[in-house]
């Protein structure tokens, strides 16, 4: 890892280094929290947890192999260097934040509160058609997630594409001072984590903060249909590159066509020319992701040949609208996580599967005060579509249940007590050639739903 050496580590993050002084110029190979994956030469930084408290792997690390650790304690006089410091959290940021500065490479910073993830995995898609790129792995997108993918970095590697999850005001302040992106690129503002943030201003506010360290020679991407990222015209001297479907937009999208679940064709329209385009995954929304793509791709210098087979390489990652196909169903799993805005669009995605149209649905946690209303406003939008049936668990969807049912009293619309009695239920409710979406925030654990559903045979 360029320049952290033990000696650099101690200065970045404030802390006394404690060990021989022949250590002091060594590099650390890696830097890791969990004791799991340590390898020879890295940085062990123990967190404490609320049930553990990673102080306790230390001996456990050092056996096998890691160069040196971190410590809120004073460990007295080792056999192996250590660095004390007042908080292992902190330090791991403060280190992140050095590291990417040694490095040097652009940062795409990304949020929003819908489809961050896979906007982040289009752009990446898009730019590593012409660079070596470094992108978010999995849900590594908090004040612990972000600076561990920082870590992964190396020197070949041109660019990092960093998304950047929160639920509260200050968190992005925080993320956002760590990558100090030379991009930032919001995809939407809706409803999510209103528990903190109140109403969809709050969410604005909250997201905007990463405006506050962009590089004075950067970027800012917005979709430029959202009513509220529509009123941003200057970012502290920064002219915002917008997208959407409006052709007032910098970049544009139009002659939009469902290809059903191969995805969606396009035109897209563009400051440099224009070219016509198959988005591999299905529903409008993901036309708004090429189009974010795409906006990336020509700052960074692509040409729209390069952009264009970027998105269409585009692969879904596992609970992201990833669709399985198994001998009876084809299941959408979609069981990530899940808001209004989310979930409204993937149940219209549903209208263009085979077969019965089944929608598997569990709560959308951290709406705030307003949870059941926007419940139901899912429930009274799933009742106008072209379903088959609905079939709903979590104390929430009770209310989303009863709404589908008022708006619709064709629609076999179901709600049952708990995800077991769901499980115990859908083999008697489902039939061959059904398409099944299957969508809940992620605390519901629908995950399992899927698991049932393909495990399941005639």
């Amino acid at each position: 890892m360029k320049n952290m050496t033990l000696e650099h580590i101690a200065n970045a993050c404030g802390g006394s280094y404690i060990g021989t002084e022949g250590k002091k110029t060594v590099c650390v190979s890696d830097i890791t929290t969990d004791s799991r994956k340590v390898s020879d030469g890295c940085l062990f930084v123990p967190i404490q947890g609320s049930r553990v408290d990673g102080h306790d792997f230390i001996d456990q690390v050092i056996e096998k192999g890691a160069l040196a650790v971190l410590s809120e304690k004073d460990l007295g006089i080792q056999n192996f260097p250590y660095i004390r410091v007042e908080s292992s959290l902190k330090a791991l940021k403060d280190l992140a934040e050095y590291y990417l500065q040694q490095l040097k490479i652009p940062v795409i910073g990304i949020t929003g509160s819908v489809g961050k993830t896979s906007t982040k995995e289009m752009t990446a898609a898009v730019l590593s058609q012409k660079y070596h790129v470094l992108k978010t792995q999995g849900n590594f997108n908090n004040e612990l997630g972000l600076p561990l993918t920082v870590f992964r970095l190396r020197d070949e590697d041109e660019m990092a594409i960093l998304e950047m999850g929160i639920s509260d005001f200050g968190e992005m302040r925080t993320l956002a001072e760590i990558a100090r992106p030379k991009t930032a690129m919001i995809t939407n503002i809706g409803y999510c984590h209103l528990e903190n943030l109140k109403d969809r201003d709050g969410v604005f506010k909250a997201k905007t903060e990463i405006f506050e360290y962009v590089r004075d020679d950067g970027h800012v991407i917005l979709n430029g249909d959202d009513d509220k990222l529509e009123q941003v015209c200057d970012v502290h001297g920064i002219k915002p590159v917008k997208f959407g479907l409006n052709q007032k937009n910098d970049v544009y999208a139009d002659e939009i066509k469902s290809m059903g679940f191969s995805g969606v064709s396009c035109t897209i329209h563009t400051p440099a020319g224009s070219f016509k385009t198959l988005v591999p995954m299905p529903g409008k929304h993901m036309v708004y992701n090429a189009l974010a793509g795409t906006c990336a791709g020509i700052l960074y210098g692509l040409t729209l040949e390069q952009i264009k087979s970027g998105i269409e390489s585009f692969q879904p990652l596992e609970g992201r609208f990833h669709i399985i196909t198994t001998s009876r169903y084809q299941i959408i799993d979609d069981c990530y996580n899940a808001n209004p805005m989310s979930m409204k669009a993937s149940l219209e995605v549903l209208q263009d599967g085979e077969g019965r149209k089944v929608a598997i649905l569990g709560d959308m946690a951290e709406l705030g005060k307003d949870e059941k209303d926007l419940h139901e406003e899912v429930g009274t939008f799933a009742g106008s579509l072209k379903l088959d049936a609905l079939y709903c668990t979590g104390r929430l969807s009770e209310s989303l249940a009863a709404a589908a049912k008022k708006s619709n009293s064709k629609l076999d619309v179901r709600h049952f007590v708990d995800k077991d009695a769901l499980l115990d239920w859908l083999p008697i409710l489902l039939k061959d050639g059904d398409t099944i979406l299957v969508k809940a925030s992620h605390s519901m654990e629908f995950d399992k739903v899927v698991k049932y559903l393909e495990r399941e045979e005639k």
